[in-house]
């Protein structure tokens, strides 16, 4: 797992230098706490447990499910942004609707994230039901098209596979 762990370090850090070399730019990574987006939309959110390769189940204090979410992490490492690899974590209720997608820790130039934030981009799949968010076509490309798209690509990676694998509830 160690050396699997170093691969993927060696790997992110090759592909954000040779992007930002030939751009002369030097990428900021842009850290989200897991946590924080968790508990943003379930605030009683104590831990995450994991359910199978997608899915983890999202527990309060007392033990009892409030949710689930799923991360692109360590799927899509060939989904590049602008600088970098680009992961996702889409959070839903119990029933299985679509309640958050948000990108995690990433590379993109901040503004543009926000201007896909600000179009209402992320919040194109909330309240959508799994089966129905594959079909989801967002707005929002304007001025962060490369970053939308993978971002976009990450999101279908999981909706198609995390359909297949749903946790038993």
């Amino acid at each position: 797992m160690q050396k699997t762990f170093l691969l993927i370090l060696l790997t992110i850090s090759l592909v954000t230098t040779t992007h930002a070399k030939r751009n002369n730019v030097k990428p900021i990574l842009y850290e989200v706490s897991n946590k924080d987006v968790v508990q943003c939309v379930f605030p009683e959110a104590e831990k995450v447990e994991k359910v199978n390769d997608y899915w983890y189940k999202i527990v309060d204090i007392k033990n009892k499910t409030v949710g689930y979410a799923m991360s692109s992490v360590p799927f899509c490492k060939d989904v590049i942004g602008y600088f970098n690899v680009t992961p996702v974590m889409i959070i839903t209720n119990k029933k299985m609707m679509i309640q958050k997608v948000c990108i995690l820790s990433n590379y993109e130039t901040l503004s543009y994230v926000r201007k896909l934030e600000n179009s209402g981009f992320f919040n194109s799949w909330n309240n959508a039901k799994l089966k129905d968010a594959i079909k989801i076509e967002p707005d929002g490309y304007t001025g962060a098209t490369i970053t939308a798209v993978a971002v976009k690509k990450n999101v279908d990676f999981l909706l198609q596979n995390g359909i297949k694998e749903l946790p038993k509830k």
